[in-house]
C-alpha cells in the first residue's frame, strides 16, 4: 500500500520521537524493574457479621476504617509478580484462585494473595454456623474475588520503572508480645520500599512483621482493619505512595501489646489501635529512610505445591464441607485427608521472601530468616492459605499452654513437611 506524503511524516516523526526518548530515557524501550500499585475497597455495605475463629462469626454494627484490598506488582524483563494483601482473618486458595483465573496477563502461580488476619472483618473460610450452615456469604466473597483481580489488573497498568530500597532491623518495644510467652517473638521487621526512578517518589511501602492486628476484637461489634489501618494510613501521610502489611510468623500467641504500661489492664480500644498501628508505621518508616535506593534489580519466583495430610477432626470437617470448594489432594497412604497449597520463594534483588501457608510459630519464624540468604529476609506468612497453626512436632499436644494452637492445627506433620519443601531453596 502507498500512504500518502503527509502520513508518512507523521509515522517518521513519531519514530524519530520514540528514538529521542530511548537516548534520554534508556529504561522506556528496555524491561528494566518496574512497581505498580493499586488499592480497592471491599468494606461491606451493608455491614456482616465478622470472624475471629473457627465458629459462629459475631455481628457488627459499625465500622473503623475501610477493609481493603491492595496489590504490588513487580516486573522485570523476564518475570511478573503480584503481591496482594487483604484485610480477612485467612484467604484461602480455594478464592485466590478464582481471582488468579482473572488475571491472564501474570502467572497464577506468580500471584501471592495474603490475608492480614484481622479479626474483625467477615468470614471468608466457610466456617459452620450455629444453624447447620454456613457465616461466608458467598456473594460479597464473590465481589472480593473480582476486586482482586481488579486490583491487580490496575497496578500492573501502572507500573513505571523503579527503584527497590530493603531494611530489615529490630524496632520499638509495645507493639507485639507473646501471649504465652511474653519474650519469646520476633521483635525485627522487614520493610520494602519501590519509587518512581524518574521522580524518586513513593510508589509502595511494604510493611512485614508478625502480629495479631486483633486489638478490638470479634465482639466489638466492629467491621475494621484493626491496627492495619492506622499504620497504612500513617506511612501514607508521610512517606506518600501506597502502603501494605503482610503478617509474619505470628503463632503461639504473638499478639498486639495492648497491656497498660502501668496496670497491666488490657486496653481493647481504636485510640489503641491507632497508637499501635502508628508506631509501627513510625518505627518501618525510620529504618527504611537507612536504607540506600538500588537500581538494578532483579526478579525471580519461585513455586512449589504442596500438599498437606489433614489430621485435625474439625479442620477436617471445614475443609469437606465448606461451599468455597478447596483444593484437595490425594493422602499418600490413600486414606487420610490432604489439603493441597502452594508455597512461593521469591527474590527480589538481595530480598528473600518465603511465604507461609498458615500461623507459624516464633521458632520456626526464626528458623526461617537464620537459613534464608539474606540480610533481608521476608517471611509472608498467612500468603495463599491460612491453615491454623504451624508449630513443631515437639510442641503439638506437648504441654496445655499449646492445647489450643494444637487444636486449630492441621496436625503435627504441617511444619516437617512445609520445612522439607522450603530448605533446599535456601540451599541453592
Amino acid at each position: 500500500m502507498i500512504y500518502p506524503i503527509r502520513r508518512l511524516r507523521v509515522r517518521t516523526g513519531a519514530i524519530m520521537a520514540a528514538l529521542m526518548v530511548a537516548v534520554i530515557h534508556p529504561w522506556s524501550l528496555c524491561g528494566e524493574f518496574q512497581s505498580g500499585v493499586a488499592v480497592e475497597t471491599v468494606t461491606p455495605d451493608p455491614l456482616l457479621p465478622v470472624s475471629g475463629g473457627i465458629g459462629p462469626s459475631e455481628p457488627a454494627w459499625m465500622k473503623k476504617g475501610e477493609l481493603t484490598v491492595r496489590a504490588l506488582v513487580l516486573k522485570d524483563d523476564d518475570t511478573a509478580v503480584a503481591i496482594v494483601t487483604t484485610d480477612f482473618l485467612g484467604f484461602p486458595s480455594a478464592l485466590g484462585d478464582r481471582a488468579r483465573a482473572m488475571v491472564p496477563s501474570i502467572p497464577a502461580e506468580n500471584i501471592l494473595i495474603s490475608a492480614s488476619h484481622t479479626h474483625s472483618a467477615p468470614d471468608m473460610y466457610g466456617f459452620p454456623d450455629s444453624s447447620g450452615g454456613f457465616a461466608i456469604d458467598l456473594d460479597y466473597a464473590a465481589t472480593v474475588v473480582r476486586r482482586i483481580a481488579t486490583a491487580i489488573e490496575r497496578a500492573e497498568a501502572s507500573c513505571v520503572p523503579s527503584t527497590l530500597k530493603l531494611s530489615h532491623e529490630r524496632i520499638a518495644e509495645r507493639i507485639a508480645f507473646n501471649y504465652y510467652a511474653p519474650d519469646l517473638y520476633d521483635r525485627r521487621c522487614s520493610v520494602l520500599q519501590t519509587l518512581d526512578r524518574a521522580s524518586g517518589k513513593t510508589i509502595a511501602t511494604l510493611v512485614n512483621y508478625a502480629i495479631h492486628p486483633e486489638v478490638l476484637g470479634a465482639r466489638a461489634g466492629t467491621v475494621s482493619p484493626d491496627m492495619v489501618w492506622p499504620m497504612t494510613g500513617f506511612v501514607e501521610r508521610e512517606a506518600g505512595g501506597t502502603a501494605l502489611f503482610i503478617n509474619g510468623a505470628l503463632g503461639g500467641m504473638v499478639t498486639a501489646d495492648v497491656r497498660h504500661p502501668e496496670t497491666g489492664r488490657h486496653i481493647q480500644t481504636w485510640e489503641e489501635c491507632v497508637r499501635i498501628g502508628e508506631l509501627l508505621g513510625s518505627e518501618a518508616l525510620r529504618i527504611i529512610g537507612e536504607a540506600s535506593a538500588m537500581e538494578d534489580v532483579t526478579l525471580s519466583c519461585r513455586h512449589r505445591r504442596l500438599p498437606l495430610p489433614v489430621d485435625n477432626e474439625g479442620l477436617r470437617q471445614i475443609l469437606e464441607l465448606s461451599p468455597i470448594g478447596y483444593r484437595k489432594a490425594p493422602a499418600e497412604d490413600g486414606s487420610a485427608v490432604a489439603v493441597e497449597t502452594v508455597v512461593n520463594y521469591l527474590e527480589i534483588g538481595p530480598a528473600r521472601i518465603i511465604t507461609i501457608p498458615g500461623e507459624a510459630l516464633p521458632n520456626i519464624g526464626f528458623y526461617l530468616k537464620r537459613k534464608m540468604p539474606t540480610q533481608y529476609p521476608f517471611l509472608f506468612g498467612l500468603t495463599n492459605d491460612a491453615f491454623g497453626y504451624i508449630l513443631s512436632p515437639t510442641d503439638f499436644q506437648s504441654f496445655d499452654r499449646y492445647n489450643y494452637v494444637s487444636r486449630t492445627s492441621l496436625g503435627e506433620e504441617t511444619a516437617p513437611r512445609y520445612l522439607e519443601a522450603v530448605l533446599p531453596w535456601f540451599e541453592k
